[in-house]
């Protein structure tokens, strides 16, 4: 074999095919293009454009609401509190917050309006928390384990009296 010899597998490398070379290409003339119009000019960007006609997104009903002022909370789970612990990233002694759970590496991100405390798991220390919520689920199994709940945020107080 000789370095003339080299090819690369059929198949492997596509030609561009070359546009506006005369009718004997194929695709000469108007470059496949058709005649005249907004099809023919370059920059078109018609999606949803039915010439004239009302498209079909706005034919549709619109169902749904977005609302532009949610609160996006990150969720954490006591299994993920209790194995931090276990591991030496969050101290059960202190009062565990949220700017100590982004530290520990619990959630990442500055979307979040706060942290909510969640029961999946167990936990079997005396904790110190405070978060912007929790579900009553999670309020009970810190207490059980002799720990407490704060909330932040005084929309939904939980663990008042649970």
């Amino acid at each position: 074999m000789n370095l003339n010899e080299l090819r690369d597998n059929p198949g492997s490398r596509y030609r561009k095919k070359r546009l506006g070379r005369g009718i004997g290409s194929g695709k000469g003339k108007t470059s496949g293009k058709g005649v005249k119009g907004q099809l023919a000019r370059s920059g078109v960007a018609i999606n949803g454009f039915e010439g004239g006609q009302l498209p079909l997104y706005r034919r549709l009903p619109k169902r749904g609401f977005k609302n532009i002022f949610r609160k996006l909370y990150a969720e954490v789970n006591l299994e993920t509190l209790s194995s931090a612990i276990e591991n030496g990233k969050l101290n059960a002694s202190s009062i565990i917050n949220e700017d100590a759970l982004r530290n520990a590496g619990l959630f990442k991100g500055k979307k979040f309006s706060g942290v909510r405390l969640l029961a999946k798991g167990k936990i079997n220390q005396a904790l110190n928390i405070e978060v912007s919520g929790a579900s009553v689920a999670a309020v009970e199994a810190v207490k059980q384990a002799g720990g407490s709940v704060k909330l932040l945020s005084p929309a939904r107080d939980v663990s008042a009296d649970a």
